[in-house]
C-alpha cells in the first residue's frame, strides 16, 4: 500500500476554562508540531455564531499560522463561498500567497457554516447565493487568471497567482461539480461519512481533467484519537462524544475533559445519531490505528488523509498526531 500524505483540519475549539486567545494559541501549536512531523497541511474551517469555535475569521487566521511556521501549507477547509463575494476571497487569498508563496490552499464549501438566521445575516437575506456556488467558483478561477487581466474588474493581488482550489463537500452533489470542474475532493466524513464512499466514487468517474488537476484526487477527513493505549484513547475519545450529544441536541458547550458520557447519549435516537456521525473515526494505540488507519486508506484508495483530533489536554492532542504519524510510517 502506497504511503499518502497526511494533514490536519482545525476549528481552533474552545476548551472548558479557556477563552478564544489561548485557542487559537494552540491550533499554532498544534500547526508547528505537525510540522515537525511532516505532516502535509492544516486547513482552518469557517464558522458562525458558535460561541466556542475561535475560526470565524479564516483568512485572518490562516494568515496567523502561516506566519508562525515555515514549510506547512496552510488553507481553507474550508472557506463557505456563498457567505462572500468571490473578489473579496480572491483579494484575500491572493494576499496570503503573496506573503506565504506555494504554502496557501482555498478548499470551498457551498454550506452557511452556520445557522439559518446567521446565514441570513450573513448573505443578506440572498438565500440563493448557495445556488450560484458554481458560477462563483469559476468567477473565483477567472479572479486568479492572466486571462482576466482586459476586463473591468480584476483582483489584485490574486491575478496570475497559482493558489490551489478545492471543493469541499458532505454529500454526492459536490462529487459531480469536483469531477466536471476538475478539481481535488475534499470530503467532510468527520461528521457526515454517510455518502462518503458514494460521493468519492461518482467523482473518480466522473472527472474530466483540467488545467490544475489531470487525475482524480480525494482528500478524506476523518476523527482521529491515538493514545499509548486503546483503553486510554477511549477515554480520550469521550470529549468528541460530548461534542457531538451536544450539536445533536443544540447544547454546546466549550471543549470538555474527558469523562463520563452524558445521559443523552444513552438515549437511543441521539445514541444512533451520534454514532452515524462517527462512522468514520479511529481511536486506539499506534497498532491499533496502524491497522484499523490502513484499513480505511487501503479500501478507499484515497490520495491524503486529513485528520480532525478533539482532545482536551493539548500535550495529549500532540502525542496523538504523533502516535498516527508513526503508525502510518510503518504501513
Amino acid at each position: 500500500m502506497p504511503k499518502i500524505p497526511l494533514s490536519v483540519l482545525e476549528l481552533a475549539p474552545i476548551p472548558q476554562g479557556g477563552t478564544a486567545s489561548t485557542a487559537i494559541e494552540r491550533t499554532v501549536e498544534i500547526a508547528q508540531h505537525a510540522e515537525t512531523l511532516g505532516f502535509n497541511r492544516i486547513w482552518l474551517a469557517e464558522h458562525h455564531n458558535m460561541e466556542f469555535i475561535a475560526s470565524s475569521a479564516t483568512s485572518v487566521l490562516i494568515g496567523h499560522v502561516a506566519g508562525k511556521t515555515s514549510r506547512i501549507r496552510v488553507g481553507s477547509g474550508g472557506i463557505m463561498l456563498p457567505n462572500h463575494s468571490p473578489l473579496v476571497i480572491a483579494e484575500q487569498f491572493g494576499t496570503l500567497a503573496s506573503m506565504y508563496p506555494q504554502r496557501i490552499d482555498l478548499g470551498l464549501g457551498r454550506a452557511p457554516g452556520t445557522d439559518q438566521q446567521t446565514a441570513r445575516v450573513l448573505r443578506r437575506d440572498n438565500m440563493d447565493t448557495a445556488y450560484h456556488f458554481p458560477k462563483d467558483v469559476e468567477q473565483l478561477q477567472l479572479y486568479f487568471s492572466e486571462e482576466n487581466s482586459l476586463a473591468q474588474v480584476r483582483a489584485f493581488p490574486a491575478e496570475g497567482l497559482e493558489v490551489p482550489i478545492w471543493i469541499l463537500g458532505s454529500s454526492t452533489d459536490s462529487a459531480y461539480l469536483a469531477a466536471k470542474m476538475g478539481l481535488p475532493y475534499a470530503f467532510a466524513a468527520h461528521f457526515a461519512p454517510a455518502q462518503f464512499r458514494t460521493a468519492i466514487d461518482i467523482y473518480r468517474k466522473n472527472f474530466i481533467p483540467s488545467s490544475q488537476l489531470d487525475k482524480p484526487y480525494v482528500m478524506a477527513c476523518v476523527n482521529v484519537v491515538g493514545a499509548d493505549t486503546d483503553e486510554e484513547a477511549a477515554f480520550l475519545r469521550s470529549s468528541l462524544i460530548r461534542m457531538f450529544v451536544g450539536i445533536i441536541t443544540n447544547r454546546r458547550v466549550p471543549l470538555a475533559p474527558p469523562g463520563p458520557l452524558p445521559e443523552a447519549y444513552q438515549i437511543p435516537e441521539i445514541r444512533a445519531m451520534a454514532d452515524k456521525m462517527l462512522a468514520c473515526s479511529f481511536y486506539g494505540s499506534q497498532e491499533t490505528l496502524r491497522n484499523k488507519v490502513g484499513e480505511f486508506i487501503q479500501e478507499t484508495g484515497i490520495d491524503e488523509l486529513m485528520v480532525a483530533t478533539y482532545i482536551f489536554d493539548g500535550e495529549k492532542k500532540k502525542q496523538s498526531y504523533s502516535i498516527l504519524k508513526q503508525a502510518l510510517t510503518e504501513l
